[in-house]
C-alpha cells in the first residue's frame, strides 16, 4: 500500500496513508537529527547514552529532561528496586493464561491488571503519572521473566535489589546473571530501544492519552500496537531467519541461496530498512558491536558470519541497511532468551519512552481527531 500523499476524488483533501510526512505535534523527548542521522534523547546522541549510561539513568532522562545527579539516581534506584516484585493478582493471571497465548498478549493484559490495582490509577497529575511510570518500569521485567520461566516449567525467580536493572532482568529470566558481555549487550539494547519519537505504538499511547484516558490504558494500547508484525516482532523474525538458514559452516552460501529464493518470491526480509533514517539506522553500529563482543565471548562467530552474509546480500540486491532489530534478535538469542520473548523485552525497554510521551501529551493536550476523505457510495435512500 502506498504511503504517499494523494488527492481524494473530490479533489480537495490530500490523503497521506499512514500519516506519512504529517507533523502531528511537537515533542521535546527525542528526534532524529538529519545532519548527523543520529537519534537524540533529550538532545543526547543515543550511542553516547548506550556507551555510558544505565537503563535507569536513561529512563530518568526521558521522564525528567535531564540525567539524574547522584542523589536523584540513588533515590530513584531505591524506589525502582522496591517495586520490582509482582503482585499476586498479576502472577495468578499469568499462570491461568492458556499455554498457547503469545507473551505479548500476556504483557498487554498484565499492564491492564496492574492498572486495576494501582492506588493512583485515576490520578493524572504529573507527579502521579511519573510514579506510575516508575512502577511499570520496575514491574515489566518481572512479567517477561515470569513468562520465560513458565515456558520451561520453572518456578519464578524473586527480584534481587542488589542488582541493576539489566542484571536483575536477566537473573529473573534465566535464574543466574550471565557473563558480562551478555549483560552489556542487553543493557545496550534496552537503552537503544527506549524511545523513538512518534512511532506507531508511541503515537497510539498519545492518541489514547488525548482522550484523557489513564496512563495504564495508554500503555496497554501501546503494547497492543507493538504486538503488530509491522511494528514489533522484527527482532523475533530475524532470529527465526537465522535459524531457518542455519548458522555454521557454509552459512554464507546458504544465505545467498535463501536470499535468491526469497526475493524471487517477493518475500520481505525482516530487520532491514527504516522509514525514518536516510542513511541506515544510527543505532545499529552500537548494537552490532555489542553483539560481536557477545558472540566472540561465546565462540559463536558463526552467527557473525551469517549476519555479515545477510547484510551484504540484502545491500547488494536491494540497497537496504539493517535496522536495530537485526543485531538485537541474535543478541537476545545468544543471551538465552526464548524467541517469543524478544518483543516483550522491546516493550519493557520502550516503557520509559511511552510514558514520557503520555506525560508530555497530557501537559499540552489536544484531542487527536483527524479527518478522513470519504470514498464510499454517494447519498442513497431505502426503497419505497
Amino acid at each position: 500500500m502506498s504511503t504517499t500523499g494523494r488527492t481524494s476524488s473530490a479533489g480537495q483533501d490530500e490523503v497521506r496513508k499512514g500519516l506519512a510526512g504529517v507533523v502531528a505535534d511537537t515533542t521535546a523527548i527525542s528526534r532524529v537529527d538529519p545532519a548527523t542521522n543520529s537519534l537524540l534523547y533529550r538532545g543526547y546522541p543515543v550511542q553516547e547514552l548506550a556507551a555510558r549510561c544505565s537503563p535507569e539513568e536513561v529512563a530518568f532522562l526521558l521522564w525528567h529532561g535531564e540525567l539524574p545527579d547522584a542523589a536523584q539516581l540513588e533515590a530513584f534506584l531505591g524506589r525502582e528496586r522496591a517495586a520490582r516484585a509482582l503482585p499476586r493478582q498479576v502472577t495468578d493471571v499469568l499462570d491461568a493464561a492458556p499455554a498457547a497465548a503469545h507473551p505479548m498478549d500476556l504483557v498487554r493484559t498484565t499492564v491492564s491488571v496492574l492498572g486495576l490495582h494501582d492506588p493512583q490509577a485515576a490520578d493524572s497529575s504529573p507527579q502521579a503519572e511519573l510514579a506510575k511510570a516508575e512502577r511499570l518500569f520496575a514491574a515489566l521485567p518481572g512479567v517477561v521473566a515470569h513468562l520465560q520461566r513458565r515456558r520451561h516449567g520453572l518456578e519464578p525467580v524473586p527480584p534481587r535489589e542488589d542488582l541493576g536493572y539489566a542484571e536483575n532482568f536477566l537473573h529473573a529470566a534465566l535464574g543466574a546473571v550471565p557473563g558480562p558481555e551478555a549483560v552489556d549487550a542487553f543493557r545496550v539494547s534496552l537503552v537503544l530501544y527506549a524511545e523513538h519519537s512518534f512511532n506507531a505504538s508511541t503515537f497510539t499511547a498519545r492518541v489514547v492519552t488525548s482522550t484523557l484516558a489513564d496512563l495504564h490504558s495508554a500503555v496497554t494500547a501501546a503494547v497492543g500496537a507493538l504486538g503488530g508484525p509491522l511494528h514489533g516482532g522484527a527482532n523475533e523474525a530475524v532470529w527465526q531467519l537465522f535459524e531457518e538458514i542455519g548458522p555454521g559452516e557454509g552459512a554464507a552460501q546458504r544465505a545467498e541461496a535463501w536470499l535468491e529464493e526469497a526475493f524471487a518470491a517477493h518475500r520481505k526480509v525482516m530487520g532491514f530498512g527504516h522509514r525514518v533514517y536516510r542513511d541506515g539506522d544510527s543505532r545499529v553500529p552500537t548494537m552490532r558491536a555489542a553483539l560481536e563482543r557477545l558472540a566472540r565471548s561465546l565462540g559463536r562467530t558463526d552467527v557473525l558470519e551469517l549476519y555479515a552474509a545477510l547484510e551484504e546480500g540484502v545491500a547488494r540486491r536491494k540497497g537496504l541497511k539493517p535496522n536495530l532489530d537485526f543485531p538485537a534478535g541474535p543478541a537476545y538469542a545468544l543471551t538465552g532468551l526464548d524467541t517469543p520473548l524478544f518483543t516483550p523485552v522491546f516493550a519493557a525497554a520502550r516503557l520509559p519512552g511511552w510514558t514520557a510521551h503520555v506525560v508530555e501529551q497530557r501537559a499540552d493536550n489536544a484531542l487527536v481527531r483527524p479527518l478522513s476523505a470519504y470514498s464510499g457510495p454517494p447519498e442513497r435512500h431505502l426503497p419505497g
